[in-house]
């Protein structure tokens, strides 16, 4: 008699800002998302790669790193940022928010998922990992501590701080050197 053995099937839901933003605040660096997504799969069968991003309009600058998250296997969401308002000293104010994206494609694809795996350490997405937990779904957290909500790592059935990861991060950039005058 043979046995068919079911790997575990794994979504992956990256909020690409939070995760480069938090890198360069914190350490300076970029984020290999390649090594993020192995690390979320890890021997598991992915179903689902979901890439985030927010972009300015009509901005080239973020088509590589649109293109590379694509070979990847990630599927790429764009946002263009949009003007939330101005301040009274005349600053623009943008805004571009993919978390009620996030939860509509975790809803939309949980009959298919036995694991989430999200790269965020926004506490907005407290009460959805609970809900997918509440459908018997594993919820996984991948982001840096330092910027994620007490409450997310709390709820989450495994938080992994993204530099604990091997080779999670890009390698810093060197110093550009002076110009000197001769």
């Amino acid at each position: 008699m043979q046995y068919v053995v079911h790997r575990p099937r794994v979504g992956v839901f990256i909020d690409t800002q939070n995760l480069y933003h938090s890198a360069r605040d914190l350490l300076e660096r970029t984020v290999n998302f390649e090594t993020i997504l192995k690390c979320a799969t890890d021997g598991r069968e992915l179903v689902h790669a979901i890439s985030y991003t927010v972009e300015r309009e009509n901005e080239a600058t973020a088509r590589p790193f649109i293109y590379k998250l694509s070979t990847l296997g990630f599927k790429v969401r764009r946002m263009n940022l949009t003007l939330h308002h101005v301040t009274d000293g005349g600053k623009a104010i943008y805004e571009g928010n993919w978390d009620m994206g996030i939860v509509a494609d975790m809803v939309r694809l949980m009959d298919h998922l036995d694991i989430i795996v999200l790269g965020s350490g926004d506490g907005d997405f407290t009460d959805i990992v609970e809900v997918l937990q509440e459908r018997g779904k594993r919820v996984e957290v991948i982001a840096f501590r330092e910027h994620t909500a007490q409450k997310l790592v709390d709820a989450a059935d495994r938080f992994t701080h993204l530099p604990d990861i091997e080779h999670a991060l890009m390698p810093a950039r060197a110093p550009r050197a002076a110009k000197t005058e001769d």
